[in-house]
């Protein structure tokens, strides 16, 4: 499996040209799964600060895309064999949404509208209203995007839906206020590190982060791809370059290593986890 660190931008046939490569370069690692970032077929957003579509200036925001539509079934025919998760822009009900989809040559395997929305982007997007999973050839899979990673119920909810492997495809920037001059040094990097690594063990899951790379409008991404296994430790991690980080590991058997002593989910005790309006009350 691979999670992809690269650069994307508004032109829709350069970032083809870049996801068929990173395909063509997977397939010749044996990748059975690749995960793309947030926003890699159209790009995203130049600011966090702006209004409308976070624009700061004649910008139009990234193009948006049918789940149905031509450039959904490009990358189906682009992913053959592989099982590909790739972040968009989606046209659905007059509406834009932040998503991530999941083809293989077969076609749609599953589909998720971001929930969690940061700073400024509700101007931009409507908001997701779900975590689900689904299966696929390469094990139950549950996706997020970005900021949905920096609430344990989303994880949770997909865990608990079976996933057995969750993807998370980000285009998490760099601190907006005292930058480090060293991005690997930066703390909104260090968050984006703890919570990929907190996901997994909490879970006991599979975990795959792709981000965006480089700089975009007035944003510079952290990149820090990864895979992570289930106990929380880093197989394979792209740094804040760009690059693929591919790990082999056998699913299945992660999972049940992982969780014969002490299994997070059968522990569980959500008779004692009171909502917490409840307690005030």
């Amino acid at each position: 499996m691979a999670a992809v660190a690269a650069e994307f931008g508004r032109d829709l046939e350069e970032d083809f040209a870049t996801v068929e490569r990173l395909i063509k370069e997977a397939r010749g690692q044996e990748v059975r799964l690749l995960a793309l970032p947030e926003a890699c077929l159209g790009g995203y957003l130049l600011s966090l600060d702006g209004d409308g579509d976070g624009d700061t200036g004649s910008d139009a925001g990234p193009p948006a895309l049918g789940l149905d539509g031509p450039e959904i079934r490009r990358l189906v025919s682009l992913a053959g064999e592989l099982t590909v998760v790739a972040g968009y822009c989606e046209a659905a009900d007059d509406r834009r949404y932040n998503s991530v989809v999941c083809v293989n040559g077969d076609g749609v395997l599953g589909n998720h509208r971001k929930v969690h929305q940061p700073l400024n982007e509700d101007a931009s997007y409507a908001s997701g209203d779900r975590f689900h999973a689904f299966d696929t050839p390469v094990g139950r899979i549950g996706m997020m995007i970005c900021y949905d990673k920096a609430f344990p119920e989303s994880a949770r909810a997909l865990a608990l839906d079976g996933a057995q492997i969750g993807v998370c495809v980000s285009a998490w920037p760099g601190a907006r206020t005292n930058p480090a001059a060293d991005l690997a040094e930066d703390r909104w990097k260090r968050r984006f590190d703890l919570f990929d690594r907190a996901r997994a063990l909490e879970n006991q899951m599979v975990w795959l982060s792709a981000n965006q790379a480089g700089s975009f409008g007035t944003l510079r991404f952290v990149g820090s791809a990864k895979v992570v296994d289930p106990g929380g430790d880093v197989l394979a991690d792209t740094g804040v370059a760009a690059g693929v980080a591919v790990a082999e590991l056998d699913v299945a058997a992660a999972l049940e290593s992982a969780r014969r002593s002490m299994g997070h989910l059968r522990d569980r005790r959500p008779e004692t986890y009171t909502h917490a309006g409840a307690v005030s009350a």
